[in-house]
């Protein structure tokens, strides 16, 4: 028996790093404003796109990537506090974690599609609902920069006291995607084909090129050119 197992696959840990550095320099873009608004956009379609590819992937990846088992973990979270959790990925409180940033990196993403700075910035469907609207999406927005900075925080101090105090590297098994096996009935991750690799790409694509096109789509059309004066 191997003294370790596969657990995160390629697709899951380039995602895990993307939407790292992508959230990252979202809040930063976001806090500094300015002309890195324009940025601060541009990443978060990148977000968009990443969170839908991780919504599809969480249907069609390998089994710890699945949604069946990030959801049932927290069902079994007194097993887990008595110290009865032998499951290999995700346990119940890493999975109400990962429930919880994704959750929230995802309530930012689509209020930032409608919001406005009331400036020069837009969200790419800002039009699609009232000026009221928008301006409370963006307040709940902005409100919400310090709950995400405040999980972040709890989700490295978490990694800490994992890494440091129990002693499991879970910075290096989402890097290498391996883990130790701690009990005999853990098993490697398996599926998350090729085919469905393809499919996820091309899903978050397509609602990213569907949402940026939005705002073109939805711009009132220009202003009739005004008759050109007669030259005598």
């Amino acid at each position: 028996m191997s003294d370790s197992i596969k657990v995160w696959d390629a697709p899951l840990r380039l995602f895990h790093w993307s939407l790292a550095l992508a959230v990252g320099g979202a809040m930063f873009t976001g806090w500094l404003g300015g002309n890195l608004m324009v940025w601060h956009g541009r990443l978060g379609l990148s977000i968009l796109g990443l969170l839908a590819f991780r919504l599809l992937w969480g249907l069609l990846g390998s089994t710890y990537a699945r949604w069946s088992r990030i959801f049932a973990a927290p069902l079994r979270l007194g097993d887990y506090l008595a110290g009865r959790w032998r499951e290999a990925g995700h346990n119940p409180l890493g999975s109400l974690s990962v429930l919880a940033l994704l959750g929230l990196a995802a309530f930012q993403t689509l209020s930032g599609l409608a919001a406005n700075d009331d400036i020069a910035f837009q969200g790419p469907l800002y039009r699609l609902v009232e000026t009221d609207t928008s301006t409370w999406l963006t307040a709940l927005h902005r409100q919400a920069w310090w709950l995400l900075l405040g999980l972040i925080g709890l989700h490295l101090l978490a990694i800490l006291y994992y890494s440091l105090v129990r002693r499991q590297p879970l910075v290096r098994a989402m890097v290498d995607g391996r883990s130790p096996r701690r009990y005999p009935e853990q098993h490697e991750a398996s599926g998350g084909a090729p085919w469905a690799l393809g499919v996820a790409l091309a899903g978050a694509l397509l609602l990213v090129w569907g949402v940026q096109s939005a705002a073109g789509w939805l711009a009132p059309p220009a202003a009739p050119a005004a008759p050109a004066a007669l030259d005598w």
